[in-house]
């Protein structure tokens, strides 16, 4: 097989935090089988684990071909006589359930995460938060969310905790096309996951919402965000000490702040028309205000509830968002996300959750054996290939030992 000599784990390893108990317990305890005559829950997953893997433009007519291969019915021990159409998957992602796959993802993020060090579990509390979405090929979608071209699109929340997608949300009605409603909800999710949580939630610009922020004050949970530089407040205290060290690296400190901050309140005239009037909310917030040594002018608002870090942390956490980012351009361009495999909204919620269930397998292989995105998406799929290889020359009487030596 293909042996890279200076990873410290491989597929087979990989491979063992898939809980094959689980996946069969689930498809007997709940009704994912009923009616199916193929298309089992444990035949999905698997289907969509490799077809992720195995294709770089994936489509129900990929995932056709695939499960007609007799690679992958080697590769996960099916029989071999039985086959599918396109017509047959389409159905099945239309009325699966997606709580199958939610739960399988859940257990092998919980495994993974189990592996982090207690420096990592500490450093990944910083949970970056953000959303993408998908448009492409999509103007038979019935449900979805209007965007400028007059087609449908799909939102993509997840949150991110450095190593692996820790959450998801898939958002279809349209005023989730704001993310004052998306990422709120998307973190309150994961939030109601982590009882007893230490997080800090890390978002762009696209949260403003001063009602959201007081939300997640009440909630005691704790969020950093990049705020408008025209942004209205009312500051209440300074945190900037006249000994005070200003430089912080590669920016220095202009401003660092208790503050309150306006929202709208809608309220109707004498003649009954509605307008919104700015009001001070209750709540304190902090402001940190840092000015770019690198880029010459450019300054950065942070709003955040949490007045113990201190601004160069602050700041520092915000730039670790960045990995989100780098995550979303790994799920697109590596596996598939940018294309909807399923109109339906039930097939792309299951689709998204076995795409992040690769990506942990791919993401947990980049990590341990320290090699880049794409490194580690080609030489797993490598010792996937090799692996059905080696099964199936044991299937034909000889020796893969012979095949594949090291």
């Amino acid at each position: 097989m293909a042996v890279f000599k200076d990873h410290k784990i491989n597929i087979k390893y990989l491979l063992g935090f898939i809980p094959e108990a689980l996946i069969v317990n689930l498809s007997l305890t709940t009704k994912i089988d009923h009616y199916a005559k193929v298309l089992h829950g444990k035949k999905m997953f698997y289907l969509l684990l490799y077809g992720i893997l195995d294709n770089e433009k994936l489509s129900q007519r990929t995932l056709e071909d695939t499960f007609n291969d007799s690679v992958f019915k080697v590769l996960f021990n099916l029989d071999e006589d039985e086959s599918v159409r396109r017509i047959s998957i389409s159905e099945r992602l239309s009325k699966i359930d997606p709580g199958y796959f939610k739960q399988i993802y859940d257990c092998i993020y919980d495994q993974f995460s189990e592996l982090y060090t207690l420096t990592e579990r500490q450093k990944y509390n910083l949970i970056r938060v953000d959303s993408s979405i998908v448009s492409e090929t999509v103007g038979k979608l019935v449900e979805g969310l209007d965007n400028q071209s007059g087609k449908k699109a799909v939102k993509y929340s997840i949150a991110f905790d450095g190593v692996l997608p820790c959450h998801s949300n898939v958002f279809t009605s349209a005023s989730y096309g704001s993310e004052d409603i998306a990422l709120p909800e998307a973190i309150m999710d994961h939030v109601k996951k982590e009882t007893n949580h230490q997080n800090i939630y890390v978002l762009d610009r696209g949260l403003q919402s001063t009602r959201a922020m007081k939300s997640f004050s009440t909630a005691a949970v704790t969020f950093i965000c990049r705020a408008k530089e025209n942004r209205k407040f009312v500051e209440l205290e300074s945190f900037v000490t006249v000994n005070q060290d200003l430089d912080l690296g590669e920016s220095k400190l202009l401003r660092d702040c208790r503050i309150q901050l306006y929202t709208g309140i809608s309220v109707k005239n004498k003649i009954g028309k509605k307008y919104y009037k700015q009001e001070l909310v209750d709540s304190h917030f902090r402001l940190v205000i840092i000015e770019s040594k690198v880029e010459d002018g450019k300054q950065y608002w942070f709003l955040t509830n949490d007045f113990k870090l201190s601004a160069k942390e602050i700041a520092q956490a915000y730039r670790r968002r960045w990995d989100i980012e780098v995550f979303f351009r790994f799920l697109k361009q590596e596996l598939n996300v940018s294309h909807l495999v399923s109109l339906n909204t039930n097939g792309i919620q299951v689709m998204l959750y076995m795409t992040l269930i690769v990506a942990m397998l791919v993401l947990m292989y980049k990590k341990a054996n320290n090699i880049g995105y794409k490194t580690a998406k080609r030489r797993f799929a490598m010792e996937v290939r090799d692996l059905a290889i080696a099964l199936i020359v044991v299937q034909c009487g000889g020796n893969p030992d012979l095949l594949f030596k090291t």
